[in-house]
């Protein structure tokens, strides 16, 4: 694992603010964003190398809340996803899509979810899908970084050890 810099969180950019589908939205959408203001909040990059020609990359995040924040930005996920299943960024290709979906996720934690994240750009789809828990006040987050499709086969169990190192461990 190499530490990482996260940027902010949303604060209190709720679901119920009057927003467009922008790509403005994109980091709230695949779950690089959420709503609310951590107490608290570590990264790191994760990476496997299956072999020679396949890389699979991704993030895991700890974000710990000193409320009901983790409650709040799950559900404000929900609903963002919700609103916006589908956003085409301006400034891009023609026919650039972002696609967002929300499915249960592993039974982990008080409450999981999983958000599927494709970007399609011409003839090529990458993915970017999230595992989100929540333990109490703190969300235990892994994402895949742009991988060919099927590379979200290895988040429920990223998502396992990750939220073992958080009990072992604490925040």
């Amino acid at each position: 694992m190499i530490a990482t810099v996260m940027p902010p969180d949303a604060r209190d950019q709720r679901s119920d603010a009057n927003l467009s589908c922008s790509d403005g939205m994109i980091p709230l959408l695949s779950a690089r964003r959420l709503t609310g203001t951590p107490s608290a909040m570590a990264a790191a990059t994760l990476s496997y190398d299956a072999d020679p020609d396949w890389l699979w990359v991704g993030t895991e995040v700890l974000r710990t809340y000193a409320d009901d924040g983790a409650r709040r930005a799950m559900t404000d996920l929900r609903t963002f996803i919700g609103r916006c299943p589908t956003v085409a960024p301006s400034g891009q290709g023609v026919g650039d899509i972002h696609r967002f979906a929300i499915a249960p996720g592993p039974p982990l934690g008080d409450d999981s979810i999983h958000v599927s994240c494709s970007m399609t750009s011409g003839s090529g789809t990458l993915e970017c899908d999230s595992v989100l828990v929540r333990i109490g006040t703190t969300l235990v987050v892994v994402q895949e970084e742009g991988n060919e499709p099927g590379g979200d086969k290895y988040l429920a169990q990223l998502a396992e050890a990750a939220l073992r190192r958080y009990q072992t461990t604490g925040p």
